[in-house]
């Protein structure tokens, strides 16, 4: 059974920093796909950063424009666990962020789509005010 614990959120204030870790159990993170995405009530989850599939050959890591030099997605394969560390904040990042794996191959900036994933994890919430 594959599970997905996120933790790390809380309150920051704009400007500060915080490091978002995504824990697996029941299937090994360097082989799949692996996505952070962001929801807030009324709008859709959104892709923020992932690393594509080892099998199609990429893995690379991809952020949407509004993260870029800002978030940076790592990955510890010794601890399965996958981090978003982001810094600089801003009072749009604030959310509930969501990490997600799948089995099946994802490539390329696809991997951002949320709709390619099945497991979910349950979420952290993200806060950002003075």
């Amino acid at each position: 059974q594959v599970q997905l614990v996120e933790s790390g959120g809380g309150l920051v204030q704009p400007g500060g920093s915080l490091r978002l870790s995504c824990a697996a159990s029941g299937l090994t993170l360097d082989t799949y796909a692996i996505g952070w995405f962001r929801q807030v009530p009324g709008k859709k989850r959104e892709g923020v950063s992932c690393i594509s599939s080892s099998s199609s050959g990429d893995r690379n890591s991809y952020y949407t424009d509004s993260v870029k030099d800002r978030f940076t997605i790592s990955r510890d394969n010794a601890k399965n666990t996958v981090y978003l560390q982001m810094n600089s904040l801003k009072a749009e990042d604030a959310a509930f962020y969501y990490c997600a794996t799948d089995t099946s191959i994802i490539g390329g900036r696809q991997c951002l789509n949320p709709s390619w994933y099945d497991y979910w994890g349950q979420g952290t919430q993200v806060t950002v005010s003075s």
